[in-house]
Parts: C-alpha cells; sequence; structure tokens
C-alpha cells in the first residue's frame, strides 16, 4: 500500500486563502492591513530569491511590503539602526532580516535588536522563551516548525498521545517542533523523544514513532526499515544532491528514502512539495497575528 502523500503545496494554498480572507476583512473594519518590511544585505543569489518570493506573498495577500535592500558594507550600527526605525513604525508589524548577513555583522546582535513583538521569524530569545512556556504566552511561532504542525494536524494524523519522533535538534526547526508537539493543546500532546546522529541505535527510536519528524540534514539517512508501518513521516531535509542536465535545475533530495518509505509509512511528505511552502505561509500568519493584536 503506497502512503497518502501531504501536500505542503496545496495545504499553503488553502492557509493563505484563509489569511487573504482576514486581511480583506481588516481593511474592511479597520482600514489597517499586516505591514511587513524586509531587509536584505547585499546580493546573495538564494537570498535574493527567497526574499523575492517572501514579498510576492506579501503583496498577493494585500500586505503593506516594504523591501529594504541594503549595501552588502553596512555597519552594524547603520544596520541596527534601520532596524530600531522599524521598530517604532506603527505601520509595520513584522520585521524580517534574511540571513545569513555579512561576516562583519553580528547575527545575534542583529535579530536580538528587532522588537519581539515584531520578530515574525520568532528567533529573539524572548519568543524562544515564551514558546518554552508555551499557552497564552506564545506570541509567534517559529515558521517551519509551525508548517510542519499544520501538515500533520490536516492531513488528519491524532497527535494526542503519539510517539514522536524528531531526528534534528537544530534552533530553527528539532528543537522547536520538539516542544511545539509536547506543549497541551490542538495538533500536540504527544510524547516526545529528540534524537541526532550521536544517538545510539538512532534507527530503534526512530521504528518505534507514531510521526517521524527527519531534520538532519542528511540525504537519504532514515531507511525504510526504520519507518513504522502506518506512521506519519514528515521530511524536512532539502539536499541538493546534483544538478539535472536538461533543465539546469537542482536535483533535491529529503532526509529520508522516499521512493521506498512510501511503500511503509501511512503518510508522508514530498521533496519538493512538503514542507519547504509551508514556511512563508506561516511567515505571512505570523505578520497578520502581529497586525491584529496591534490593533
Amino acid at each position: 500500500m503506497t502512503a497518502e502523500l501531504i501536500s505542503g503545496t496545496e495545504i499553503s494554498k488553502a492557509i493563505l486563502a484563509e489569511i487573504k480572507q482576514e486581511v480583506d476583512e481588516m481593511r474592511e473594519k479597520t482600514g489597517t492591513v499586516p505591514g511587513l518590511v524586509t531587509i536584505l544585505v547585499g546580493e546573495n543569489p538564494a537570498s535574493v530569491s527567497y526574499v523575492t518570493l517572501k514579498v510576492k506573498t506579501a503583496l498577493n495577500l494585500g500586505f503593506k511590503e516594504i523591501q529594504d535592500n541594503q549595501p552588502a558594507d553596512i555597519s552594524e550600527q547603520d544596520l541596527l539602526a534601520l532596524i530600531d526605525k522599524y521598530n517604532n513604525d506603527p505601520e509595520i508589524h513584522g520585521i524580517l532580516v534574511q540571513l545569513p548577513l555579512p561576516d562583519h555583522v553580528d547575527d545575534k546582535k542583529v535579530l536580538d535588536a528587532i522588537d519581539p513583538d515584531k520578530d515574525v521569524d520568532a528567533f529573539h530569545p524572548v519568543n524562544v522563551g515564551r514558546l518554552m512556556i508555551g499557552g497564552d504566552v506564545v506570541r509567534f511561532l517559529p515558521c517551519t516548525p509551525a508548517g510542519i504542525q499544520e501538515l500533520i494536524v490536516r492531513s488528519g494524523t491524532e497527535t494526542s498521545g503519539a510517539e514522536v519522533v524528531v531526528v534534528g535538534r537544530s534552533n530553527i526547526v528539532g528543537k522547536p517542533i520538539a516542544m511545539m508537539m509536547a506543549q497541551k493543546g490542538v495538533g500536540a500532546n504527544s510524547t516526545v523523544t529528540i534524537v541526532h546522529t550521536r544517538t545510539k541505535d538512532l534507527a530503534a527510536h526512530c521504528q518505534r514513532a507514531d510521526i517521524l519528524i527527519v531534520a538532519a540534514g542528511v540525504p537519504n539517512l532514515v531507511k525504510p526499515e526504520w519507518i513504522k508501518p502506518g506512521s506519519t513521516v514528515i521530511d524536512v531535509g532539502v539536499n541538493r544532491i546534483g544538478t539535472n542536465e536538461k533543465t539546469g535545475k537542482a536535483i533535491l533530495r529529503g532526509d529520508v528514502d522516499f521512493d521506498k518509505a512510501k511503500e511503509i509509512a501511512g503518510k508522508i511528505t514530498p521533496v519538493p512539495g512538503g514542507v519547504g511552502p509551508m514556511t512563508i505561509c506561516m511567515l505571512m500568519r505570523n505578520t497578520l497575528r502581529s497586525a491584529q493584536k496591534s490593533i
């Protein structure tokens, strides 16, 4: 039996339509729309591509979007002053600084300078702390983990009491999604194990998982025999393993051996088209929530 495909492409379209409706209602009732500023330092091709997509999505939703491009040699002091300007702009509800930054700029100092209540990426220590506490104190969920949780919920996967195994311990995905799945609430109430490349008998832990979330950054790390039959598998990995000679596009592989895993799992995300489209979607939802909170 082949697993049900969890399409992040289709689910993200549905969520963006919901966001657009809320934005239209907000404009009609209050005259206000969510305001997002994206700050791009330098011209890193990957960063330019990511920011361009974020800007396009925000504009399609009816946001006020400011694309603030800065030269690669901007001083750290000037960049911090720019962030402070947007922190104090009442029409801006979300501030996003595209990483990586040039070597002469301290990433941590820049991210920490963003007002936590406008930190729609949820990287600020205050928002990390809010996530740890859980409940009503949480202002924003980090975008990729929030997208993962939406995929799990909207696929109809039961999370309450489920054994969740998270492969990977990064601050961006592994740690936050583990905390989110362990919290009280919808799409959570799970029993969570975090494993990584130093874990003894990694396969045995994965085999217990009702929900397996893999974010290790290692192509085809998870073998089909590691997967519990009928489980839900969320593959966060996006690994470039070569280039298609005909199209010139990168060949992408996840952290899970998809072709074999889909014959064992009950539900599975593809790569690409799984978790990827959800990240920008959740960024937009965080900006909307920030705007709603402000009024």
